[in-house]
């Protein structure tokens, strides 16, 4: 690739690493609406929304119900099977271009097994040992501990320089 630049694709390998760093993030509007979703600490509070969730559509209710993932909320785009942008939520309308970043996050598909044009939401985090590993390295280095490992996660995808975040334990769901 540095013999022949203009060969360079988005899906490479090299581009996981990411480029120079960047000065700023540039804003991106979302197709539609990233919205959070609402959490019930006990069951009064989830009798509270069951009860609203069937005053508004009735009594034919049905629940899926999955685990909580702690990190930061993404939208990726694909076009023609090809991530060609990724953005943080940001304020649910207009999030940042972290595109770069998201591009180290090895288990994040920089091509797809189609030529799909789609946009994919997920949520990128640290998974809890990987967190303890990195407190412990940066223990052992004398860098400042991350409280928690959903502000790792979030601070590591807005560094300006993305081989900062190809440093850090990231995944994606």
């Amino acid at each position: 690739e540095s013999k022949f630049p203009h060969l360079v694709t988005l899906d490479s390998p090299s581009q996981r690493v990411g480029g120079e760093p960047s000065k700023e993030f540039s804003t991106v509007n979302h197709t539609s609406p990233m919205l959070s979703l609402n959490n019930a600490f006990n069951e009064g509070e989830l009798r509270d929304f069951d009860r609203r969730v069937r005053s508004g559509v009735g009594q034919q209710v049905e629940y899926v119900l999955e685990y909580k993932i702690d990190g930061l909320s993404v939208a990726l785009i694909y076009e023609n099977g090809v991530l060609t942008r990724g953005a943080t939520r940001g304020d649910g309308y207009i999030g940042e271009d972290i595109t770069a970043n998201l591009r180290t996050i090895k288990s994040l598909p920089l091509k797809l097994k189609g030529d799909y044009t789609l946009e994919v939401r997920g949520e990128v985090f640290i998974p809890k040992s990987a967190f303890v590993k990195l407190n412990e390295e940066r223990k052992d280095e004398g860098l400042p501990l991350f409280a928690n490992a959903r502000n790792a996660a979030a601070g590591s995808l807005r560094q300006l320089d993305p081989r900062v975040t190809a440093k850090r334990p990231l995944d994606i769901f």
